[in-house]
């Protein structure tokens, strides 16, 4: 029949990926039916016959015979039916195709636009539900381009990926047509449009890896019970084994750290610690300070507070560089650690009580919250750390410093 050629609409109906046929017919069949409902008045008595294989499709009309017509929509005349075949008879259906040119041109334009539409919500729609299925994967896309508050990339079908400036590492750098890897973090629908988010910060994208390269995490014969970042500098990764024959800190490293190398190259150097997960608390703080020694620790449980004792050579490795191994670790138990030097009693030590005339107490009570209770342990401690963990301004911590110190010189005069 001399109808539309609908063989391009059929193609994107092809191209689209778990898009099968009985929705792809049903839809076809639901744009050609409301035309007909609005030519017609109804539809309920029209055949849609759909060729997918040839990209065209046909229509029949069915009526009833009837000696008198009351309804035009659904009954034919006697007469009328034995114009097209004398052998129809009261009571018999007559099914005759119908040709789209009879709808007009502007009707037809309408279906192909209506159909088209049809096909990119069923495109938007399968997007959306293809990648909220996968939230928590890792995904790698080409950079298609980069802005200053994203990063534009596109999959392998050609999806628009964003990956936000919140999201990346802060020593990310991108340019079109490199490759990038992140894990799926959201989906969201915006203005009808599926937008997928990605995250390179994210914990997940960390254990997303260690499962690609530790082959003991992905089999479920490790387990990882957290994980803690600070993006692009340090990590802290807690591990449990359920087979006793298995180290689940060197099989996640690697022979001379193998495993773990790729993943730290991924993240540009971060640094990432993989720590021997225990219910033991206090063992658990211990592995989580490494690489610093702890002389003892206090755990008060109702206040989630921890306070732990080391020696003063061993203050700085726990704290770490700019007190990122401390906070780590203080995330990783769920507990605020504190710090404090444990020293033997020296008679040129003064504890920082002694100065409430020369310091304002809150300064005192700010100084022993980071574990520095005498004077010694303020001045034994580099500058930029106390400058780190203590809520104090700068120019208040150097008069400090110089007070203190002024009471070691004094002394020393005596």
């Amino acid at each position: 029949m001399e109808n539309l050629n609908l063989a391009e609409s059929f193609a994107e109906f092809k191209e689209l990926k778990n898009i099968d046929r009985a929705t792809m017919i049903g839809v076809i069949e639901d744009v050609f039916r409301n035309l007909l409902a609005k030519q017609y008045g109804t539809a309920d008595n029209f055949d849609i016959i759909v060729n997918d294989a040839k990209g065209d499709f046909e229509i029949w009309r069915n009526r009833t015979v009837v000696e008198n017509v009351t309804n035009k929509a659904t009954e034919i005349s006697l007469a009328d039916a034995q114009a097209i075949d004398s052998s129809y008879e009261a009571g018999e259906e007559v099914s005759e195709p119908i040709r789209l040119s009879s709808f007009g041109r502007r009707a037809i334009l309408a279906v192909r636009q209506n159909l088209a539409g049809k096909i990119m919500e069923i495109e938007k729609a399968n997007i959306f539900k293809y990648y909220t299925e996968r939230i928590g994967e890792i995904v790698v896309g080409e950079v298609y381009q980069t802005w200053k508050k994203e990063t534009l990339l596109l999959d392998d079908d050609g999806n628009e990926l964003i990956l936000p400036k919140a999201e990346q590492i802060p020593s990310d750098f991108f340019k079109k047509g490199d490759t990038a890897k992140a894990v799926i973090l959201r989906v969201e629908m915006k203005n009808s449009n599926p937008v997928i988010i990605l995250s390179r910060t994210a914990p997940e994208f960390l254990e997303r890896m260690f499962e690609q390269e530790v082959p003991e995490i992905f089999e479920g014969l490790i387990t990882i019970k957290k994980i803690v970042r600070i993006p692009g500098e340090r990590a802290k990764v807690a591990v449990e084994s359920y087979d006793d024959r298995i180290d689940p800190v060197g099989a996640c490293v690697g022979v001379k750290g193998s495993r773990i190398h790729g993943i730290v190259r991924e993240l540009h150097n971060e640094n990432i610690d993989v720590v021997n997960y225990t219910s033991n608390l206090q063992l658990f703080v211990q592995r989580s300070l490494a690489p610093a020694k702890i002389t003892s620790i206090k755990i008060d449980e109702e206040k989630k507070q921890i306070n732990v004792f080391l020696k003063p050579s061993e203050v700085s490795l726990a704290i770490g560089k700019g007190g990122m191994n401390i906070k780590l670790a203080s995330q990783l138990a769920g507990y605020d650690i504190d710090v404090y030097r444990e020293t033997a009693e020296e008679e040129e030590d003064v504890n920082l009580d002694e100065f409430a005339d020369e310091i304002d107490s809150w300064v005192i009570d700010e100084l022993k919250r980071i574990g520095c209770d005498t004077a010694k342990s303020v001045l034994n401690m580099p500058f930029n750390d106390l400058l780190q963990r203590a809520d104090l301004e700068e120019e208040t911590l150097k008069e400090v410093i110089s007070i203190l110190k002024s009471e070691f010189e004094e002394e020393q005069k005596q």
